[in-house]
């Protein structure tokens, strides 16, 4: 991989350009990983008609049930007004897709239940038990830098 750096005066902001060959998981590694910089560590969530400002590290999960998207922290759950695939996006620095509806925030795991087959799941540190699906299984140790390669 080749980097270049251009300062030109008369930007008046900066801009990212990616030239590759193919798409491919490290170039989309690497775009989550310039938009995660990108965003605030904060999040709007809504509750009982008002609307809070959520610290990333107050959140435990992210999950869908329906077209809602849901927000937990250790005491509410919030409404998000995105969709999950966007704060997937938006946070892949700090949170990792476990199952098809859900997303947990890495620093809030206290374990991980290895169990037969299809039954694996991950505590979280507020007692929460959360199904980690075979197909994200592979990036949630990745993430975490666990299993073979580690």
């Amino acid at each position: 991989m080749k980097i270049h750096l251009v300062i030109n005066q008369a930007l008046q902001e900066t801009e990212i350009h990616i030239h590759a060959k193919e798409y491919n998981d490290q170039i989309e590694q690497l775009m989550k990983q310039l938009q995660s910089t990108q965003v605030s560590k904060m999040i709007y969530g809504y509750l009982n008609q008002e609307i809070h400002m959520l610290k990333i590290d107050e959140i435990y999960s992210i999950y869908a049930e329906g077209p809602k998207v849901y927000l937990q922290t250790d005491e509410q759950e919030f409404e998000a007004k995105r969709k999950l695939y966007e704060l997937e996006i938006q946070f892949a620095k700090d949170f990792v897709r476990v199952n098809k509806s859900t997303l947990i925030n890495l620093n809030k795991i206290a374990s991980i239940q290895l169990a037969t087959i299809g039954t694996t799941q991950v505590l979280l540190d507020n007692g929460v038990s959360v199904h980690i699906s075979r197909k994200y299984l592979k990036e949630l140790k990745t993430q975490l830098g666990i299993g073979r390669g580690y």
